[in-house]
């Protein structure tokens, strides 16, 4: 049995006005190598979230400046537990 996959976590806020294009970004660089599976998410606040399944997945690189309001943050980490999948 092998264990969990390894997860990367990286979110940026959009500049004002600029969501649409941050997303645009990302998704010429979806999916990520390295990854199984990448997901890609907007939140609150301008936010571009992506969610890349391993088992080695690579880190986005930094947005041009102009897109976003401060540096990306990224991280990774380790799924425990899955509820309530079907």
């Amino acid at each position: 049995m092998t264990g969990p996959a390894p997860t990367l976590m990286w979110e940026a806020r959009a500049r004002a006005g600029s969501r649409d294009a941050l997303l645009a970004w990302v998704r010429e660089r979806v999916p990520l190598p390295g990854a199984h599976r990448t997901e890609v998410f907007v939140a609150s606040q301008d936010r571009v979230v992506v969610i890349a399944l391993g088992p080695d997945p690579a880190r986005l690189p930094d947005p041009p400046e102009e897109l976003v309001s401060r540096p990306p943050h990224a991280w990774p980490f380790t799924r425990v537990e899955v509820v309530g999948q079907r």
